[in-house]
C-alpha cells in the first residue's frame, strides 16, 4: 500500500472517530439486534423452497428472500432463512418505525381498533364515528402549510392518479365559470370524445416516477419496462435538472442547468396551449428517487411554482417517497421556502396510508367524481396516528438529521478513498444516494455484496445506491453501513 494511500485512510478514520462524537444523539431505546448477521447463501434454502411454491402460483420474478416478520425488530429485517440485516431500504422506503414498533403493536392490540381491522368499512359513505377525529389527529397534524383539505387513498399510485383527476375537473369548472357540465359534456364523455372528455394534458419530467396506472404511466419516466406495451397519453414532458456535484464547485454550471430546463417549462406551456391541448399542472418530486435520487435547488422550485402561476395551472408535488421526515423536515418541500404553497401534496409509503392535501378549490363539487370504495382504510388512518405522535415524542426528525449527516459524510469519505468506484454522494436527511462508476452491473454487484454482509439496500436510477431507512435509524447504524460499504468497495477494488 502506498504511503499516500494510508496516510488517506488514517486521516478518514480520524474523521470518522471525530464526526462519531460530534454528531450521535443519545441513542433511542429500542429492542433490536446488537447488527446483522448472515448464516446461509442469500436467498437460503428455506427461501428458495418457498420460492419454488410460490412460482408454481403466480410471477416472482421481483422475489428477493422471504420473511420472517415476527422476530424482525427495529432496524433489523430476519428472514426465513435466520439471516439478519440492517435494512436501509425499508420495504422500499414505506417503514416509518422499522420492524415491529412498540407503538403500533399498541394500536393493533388495542380492542377498541379491531373494529376496523374487521369491518372495512366502505369510508366515502359509512364511515365510523371516530374517523373525523383520528383525520385531525393524524394526516391534519402534518398537513402542508396552506392546505386545509384531505382526501384518502390507499397507495401513492391512486393517490396521485385521483390527483390528476382533481386538477382536470378544477380547470375544467373554471373554463365553465363554474357551471355544472353541460347536457352535451355529459352525453360525449361517455363516448370518450370531446367536449366531455376535453383534451388537456399535465406536465411532468424526464427521469420521474408518479406510479403504475393508465394515467400515472403518462407522467412516469424513470425506467422503460414501467412503460413498454402500455398505451399512453401524449402529455409534455419538460428535462429535470441533471445537476453536478459537489453542488460548491459547479453552482455556475447547475444555475446555467436549471434555467435551461425552466425555458423548456415555459415552452411546453407555450407550446400545448397555443396547440389547443392546455397543460392544467405540472407535477414533480422534491427528489426524483426511482429515476435515480435527481435533485434540483429550492430556488428552482420556486420559480417553477411561480410558471404555474403564471399559466394558471396546479403546482402538484408528489411527497410519496420524500415525505414523513425523511429529508429533516416533515415535507421535502417545506424546505423550499415557498411564499406560495403547493396545490396539491400526494402521500403514501411512510404514511402507511396514501391520499393527497389540497385546497379548498380542488375540492370535488359534486358526490362520486373522487371515490372508490375503501378510500384508504381507517386502520391505516389510526397507524398513522401513532407514527405521528412517537416521531413528536421522540424527536425523531432531529434523529434523522444527526444520522444522516453521519451516513453522507460515511459515504463522502468513501468516495474520496475510492475514486474509481464511487462519486456524487448526496442527498438530504437520510434519504440519501451514490453514484457507482461502472454503471448498473457494477451498482447491482454492490448491492449484492452488501447483502451477504448483512446490509439491505437498494438501488435507483441506472447506477445509483439508495439509502432508506427509517426514522428510527441512528448514527450507529450509519456507521455500521459506511464500514460494510468500505470491506465490500476494497473486495471490487
Amino acid at each position: 500500500m502506498s504511503l499516500l494511500r494510508k496516510t488517506l485512510q488514517s486521516s478518514l478514520s480520524s474523521l470518522k472517530q471525530v464526526r462519531h462524537v460530534l454528531a450521535a444523539p443519545k441513542k433511542l431505546s429500542l429492542d433490536e439486534f446488537d447488527g446483522p448477521c448472515i448464516k446461509t447463501d442469500i436467498p437460503g434454502p428455506k427461501s428458495k423452497e418457498l420460492l419454488r411454491e410460490l412460482n408454481a402460483l403466480s410471477a416472482t420474478h421481483e422475489v428477493q428472500f422471504f420473511c420472517n416478520y415476527e422476530e424482525s425488530k427495529g432496524n433489523y429485517l430476519v428472514d426465513v432463512d435466520g439471516n439478519i440485516f440492517l435494512d436501509i431500504y425499508m420495504q422500499i422506503s414505506s417503514l416509518p418505525l422499522g420492524y415491529n414498533h412498540p407503538a403500533l403493536l399498541k394500536m393493533l392490540n388495542d380492542p377498541a381498533n379491531m373494529s376496523t381491522l374487521v369491518n372495512r368499512p366502505a369510508l366515502g359513505n359509512l364511515p365510523p364515528a371516530d374517523f373525523p377525529q383520528r383525520v385531525q389527529n393524524s394526516l391534519m397534524a402534518v398537513a402542508p402549510k396552506g392546505l386545509t383539505n384531505v382526501k384518502t387513498m390507499a397507495c401513492g399510485s391512486c393517490s396521485n392518479e385521483n390527483a390528476f383527476k382533481a386538477i382536470f375537473m378544477w380547470y375544467m369548472t373554471k373554463q365553465r365559470g363554474g357551471a355544472p357540465p353541460s347536457p352535451e359534456e355529459l352525453e360525449s364523455c361517455m363516448y370518450n370524445k370531446s367536449p366531455g372528455a376535453p383534451d388537456l394534458t399535465l406536465m411532468s419530467f424526464t427521469g420521474a416516477f408518479h406510479g403504475r396506472t393508465i394515467g400515472c404511466l403518462a407522467t412516469t419516466h424513470s425506467k422503460a419496462i414501467h412503460k413498454v406495451d402500455i398505451p399512453s397519453l401524449d402529455w409534455p414532458m419538460a428535462p429535470f435538472p441533471q445537476l453536478k456535484y459537489p453542488l460548491e464547485e459547479h453552482e455556475a454550471e447547475n444555475r446555467a442547468e436549471e434555467r435551461r430546463c425552466l425555458d423548456q417549462v415555459h415552452a411546453l406551456f407555450r407550446e400545448y396551449n397555443s396547440a389547443g391541448r392546455p397543460v392544467c399542472g405540472v407535477v414533480v418530486e422534491p427528489i426524483q428517487a426511482e429515476g435515480g435520487d435527481n435533485h434540483a435547488s429550492p430556488a428552482f422550485f420556486r420559480e417553477l411554482r411561480a410558471i404555474t402561476r403564471e399559466y394558471g395551472a396546479a403546482f402538484l408535488v408528489d411527497e410519496v417517497q420524500t415525505g414523513v421526515g425523511v429529508t429533516g423536515s416533515w415535507w421535502a418541500h417545506d424546505l423550499w421556502q415557498l411564499d406560495d404553497p403547493p396545490d396539491i401534496v400526494t402521500f403514501a409509503k411512510k404514511m402507511l396510508g396514501g391520499g393527497y392535501f389540497h385546497t379548498e378549490e380542488f375540492r370535488a363539487n359534486s358526490g362520486y367524481r373522487i371515490f372508490n370504495t375503501w378510500l384508504g382504510e381507517p386502520s391505516k388512518v389510526a397507524m398513522c396516528e401513532a407514527v405521528v405522535k412517537t416521531v413528536q415524542e421522540e424527536n425523531l426528525l432531529e434523529n434523522v438529521r444527526q444520522a444522516g449527516s453521519v451516513l453522507l459524510d460515511g459515504l463522502k469519505d468513501l468516495q474520496m478513498k475510492y475514486p474509481t468506484q464511487l462519486e456524487n454522494a448526496r442527498g438530504l436527511g437520510t434519504f440519501l444516494a451514490i453514484d457507482c462508476m461502472g454503471g448498473e452491473t457494477h451498482r447491482n454487484k454492490i448491492v449484492a455484496d452488501l447483502k451477504m454482509k448483512g446490509i439491505q439496500s437498494g438501488g435507483c436510477g441506472e447506477r445509483s445506491i439508495r439509502c432508506r431507512p427509517a426514522l428510527i435509524f441512528q448514527p450507529h447504524h450509519a456507521e455500521m453501513v459506511v464500514n460494510a460499504m468500505d470491506e465490500v468497495l476494497a473486495e471490487n477494488a
